[in-house]
């Protein structure tokens, strides 16, 4: 079966409150057969955020395959088109970075560990001895694992002793944390997968879940093919898959969600849909949420959003009738205007209708990266390490005392510094050493151009590690080629809190090092030490910081105590908490309906969701929220850039299902490179036609900080927005100076972020399209999924073709054992 142009591949429906059936995926190197691998190797997809359980195909000390594993709570064996045919392949790539590269005269040149480390550790010591530690700074990515994030934590926080760490799940992830801390107290997703085998309704907030999560999309699909189809509603500007099958489709004006957020929690307020005893029994607030959405009546959010009044009413109809709503919120939401108060409000109507704790009733606060949790589990972040609070000296004593250095040592005199601040403050100098390991900012950060003059500066010394030199590993002092996915071994968490192991399966190339190796050799050479003098890293291996991460969360919501190596090889993920309370761990929380808002246990005190200004201690213990959750409310307010006479038209971005981030591993993998290979522009049918424009003709996009040249799609988005996909960037472009066409989505979006998220608000810049030449053919976009042209535009297939190799899927319409799904 060709899984580029039938994405989700085949069908296995079955009814509500029945197990979701096992179907094994597979694919293979042509050049073998499943009888010649030599042997599997258990591990976890690092390609979308779903964080599905697969086996490696392991052949002559090569990877060469994968497949789904079966009894995995998380995917029952399936794989999507990126796990299928990006996970692996990629590895055995030419351009693999196999020694480190030092800046010599301008140019990047080979060289060893000691030379490479040296360089590093000495304008380390020296500007912490010159400057102090807010002279250094850490960024990283969504890729790497628990061990090694939580290693990155302590060297970063307890050993350099600065507050400036973020990674890029900032831009991808941190609303979602922000929402369930605001609401709940602590992150932590009180949903689970499995609530797709039980919901009556799902509701999609700004997630094309087709498209970012094939494999959950599969288990939906599953559903709605079966009996007792379940309702879909979806908040969305174009037409995507999930808009094809939605009961409502509310095509929202992109900057407006949280008008029609408020009139939905409106509406079930004023017909009587409100669980009033659950509300008295475990919330606080209900009276100042009810006074700030009065105003929003469907007329009226209709008018801002530009959507029906009656499909808003039919919306919160389906919320407020039906029993089991399980509700999910990606980049839709996360990336646009008032993104905290947007996703607080999902919160909010399953809190005013009771809808936790049991099964299809949940809320599934999306990450766009598979490790993203793992970086606001343990700190490498913004975070404190095991969700403690910042502003809470007992919470800071307590990583003292784990890490037995002073607690002065640890920054937490101010609110950790964003992604966004970072790059300014290395911009203006202020950071003078900046590590960035596994990510590509000068692809994926918003305003792309300053990104990259900044880090081509001569004002900070600048580190990468990383697989591949990409755009980022360019403008670097020192590179370090990192050890990949399938190259070391971890533990990762996903979305519904399900931790799996990803054991090594092959060496990495030439002198690559797991990211593990490289952060303790820093802190060894650095000489980090405890208030003993003794090593402030002790460990040698990933599974003695697992360990050591296990003891971090005693106690704490994300609570690793009952979770072993042992215990996650051979079988299923598990979902945290696991300890002596829920040795098997746990499915949903809030079961009980207390929520970690204890003033003394919440990781936050909280924050004004329309400004951002903090709440003191004094005051969260003067609401008293006693294990209560928070309806927390805000009015709409227009987003910080609105079209206007010389940028008339909305600029939105986002994903296509082939591709991954910047495209570093999936770009390397034959299908996935033909099935999107290059970038493009969508238009709607009216625009195109007002501009004089055809599908397939090259296009100026242009806003207030850029402009990139790139094909049209005459596509299924609404009238006045356009979208373009972020994953491309120039590594594998011909684009060689001023004359090269631009064509990264970031080099038009502005720097602007959530008041309390502090994450981008990639989703909302205005632009003007302009014609520059009519084009040779129909635009690469692929005609597979949101992208595809719209009625009438006649274009062929764009996918690539069927790939080659073994591909395989056996389908078992059994229950799986699964601990109980």
């Amino acid at each position: 079966m060709d899984r580029i142009a039938d994405i989700w591949g085949t069908r296995t429906p079955h009814a509500i409150d029945t197990p979701w059936p096992v179907r094994i995926d597979t694919h293979l190197d042509p050049a073998v057969g499943t009888d010649d691998v030599d042997h599997w190797v258990q591990a976890g997809c690092v390609l979308c955020s779903n964080g599905c359980a697969v086996d490696i195909a392991v052949k002559d000390g090569e990877m060469v395959g994968v497949r789904g594993r079966g009894v995995d709570l998380v995917n029952h064996g399936r794989l999507g088109p990126k796990g299928l045919y990006g996970s692996w392949n990629w590895s055995r790539s030419g351009d693999r970075l196999t020694r480190p590269l030092v800046r010599e005269n301008g140019q990047l040149v080979e060289t060893d560990w000691d030379t490479a480390m040296g360089r590093i550790v000495e304008t380390s010591k020296r500007l912490l001895q010159e400057k102090g530690p807010l002279s250094h700074g850490f960024y990283t990515t969504g890729q790497l694992f628990t061990e090694e994030y939580y290693a990155l934590a302590v060297l970063g926080k307890a050993g350099v002793g600065t507050p400036h760490m973020d990674g890029n799940t900032r831009l991808c992830t941190a609303t979602a944390g922000a929402a369930l801390k605001e609401t709940f107290g602590s992150d932590g997703q009180p949903g689970s997968y499995a609530d797709i085998e039980s919901t009556e309704a799902i509701f999609l907030y700004g997630h094309n879940m087709a498209e970012t999560q094939t494999v959950l999309w599969m288990r939906v699909l599953d559903r709605l093919h079966g009996p007792d189809r379940p309702a879909i509603v979806c908040m969305d500007p174009r037409l995507t898959p999930v808009a094809r099958e939605a009961d409502v489709h509310l095509a929202v004006r992109p900057g407006t969600n949280q008008a029609a957020m408020n009139a939905l929690v409106r509406e079930v307020i004023h017909r009587g849909w409100v669980d009033e005893e659950y509300v008295a029994a475990h919330t606080i607030m209900f009276d100042e949420l009810a006074q700030i959405v009065e105003p929003y009546t469907p007329q009226h959010a209709g008018d801002i959003c530009d959507v029906s009044p009656a499909d808003l009413e039919r919306a919160a109809e389906v919320f407020g009738t039906t029993h089991r709503v399980l509700s999910t919120v990606l980049q839709g939401f996360y990336q646009s205007n008032q993104a905290t108060a947007a996703a607080c409000q999902v919160n909010n109507l399953h809190l005013l209708r009771g809808m936790l704790g049991r099964p299809g009733a949940g809320i599934l606060q999306m990450n766009g990266q598979p490790t993203a949790q793992n970086t606001r589990e343990t700190g490498a972040d913004g975070d404190m390490s095991a969700f403690r609070n910042w502003g809470n000296p007992a919470h800071i004593e307590q990583l003292a005392q784990l890490w037995n250095v002073e607690a002065e040592t640890i920054p937490h005199w101010a609110p950790p510094t964003h992604a966004s601040q970072l790059f300014r403050y290395v911009e203006e100098g202020s950071i003078e050493f900046f590590w960035i390991s596994g990510t590509n900012p000068a692809v994926s950060m918003p305003d792309s151009a300053r990104i990259r003059r900044a880090l081509a500066g001569e004002q900070t010394f600048v580190v990468v590690q990383d697989v591949f030199l990409t755009e980022t590993a360019r403008l670097a002092d020192v590179v370090l080629p990192a050890a990949g996915w399938g190259e070391k071994t971890g533990t990762m968490t996903n979305v519904n809190r399900t931790v799996h192991i990803c054991d090594k399966a092959v060496e990495p190339p030439g002198e690559a090092k797991p990211d593990f190796d490289i952060f303790l050799d820093y802190a060894r050479r650095m000489g980090f030490t405890n208030r003993d003098g003794g090593p402030l890293l002790t460990w040698t291996h990933p599974e003695e910081a697992f360990e050591a991460w296990k003891e971090c969360t005693r106690g704490r919501p994300c609570d690793y105590t009952g979770l072993s190596y042992d215990r996650l090889r051979g079988g299923s993920g598990i979902p945290w908490p696991v300890n002596d309370e829920h040795p098997d761990g746990t499915q949903r929380l809030y079961e009980d309906g207390v929520f970690p808002t204890e003033t003394d246990y919440a990781e936050t005190y909280g924050q004004d969701l329309l400004t951002g200004a903090s709440v003191s201690e004094q005051e969260h213990r003067a609401m008293n929220p006693a294990g209560r959750a928070m309806l927390k409310g805000a009015p709409y307010v227009p987003a910080h850039e609105e079209p206007d006479d010389e940028y008339p038209l909305r600029l939105t971005t986002g994903r296509t299902v082939y591709h991954f981030h910047t495209r570093t591993k999936t770009a390397r993998a034959e299908q996935l490179r033909k099935a999107a290979p290059e970038a493009w522009v969508e238009l709607s049918v009216a625009d195109a036609g007002d501009l004089g424009i055809a599908e397939g003709d090259l296009v100026r996009v242009e806003s207030r900080r850029g402009a990139i040249e790139v094909p049209a799609r005459i596509g299924q988005g609404r009238t006045g927005v356009v979208f373009v996909p972020f994953h491309f960037g120039y590594w594998d472009s011909d684009r060689s100076g001023p004359d090269g066409r631009a064509r990264a989505a970031n080099e038009l979006t502005l720097t602007s972020w959530d008041p309390v998220s502090r994450q981008p608000q990639v989703k909302n810049a205005s632009v003007r399209v302009t014609r520059v030449s009519a084009g040779t053919g129909p635009s690469p976009a692929p005609t597979t999924t949101a992208s595809a042209p719209a009625a009438g535009i006649e274009v062929p297939a764009t996918v690539g073709g069927p790939e080659a190799g073994v591909d395989e899927q056996v389908d078992a319409h059994v229950p799986p054992t699964l601990g109980g799904e």
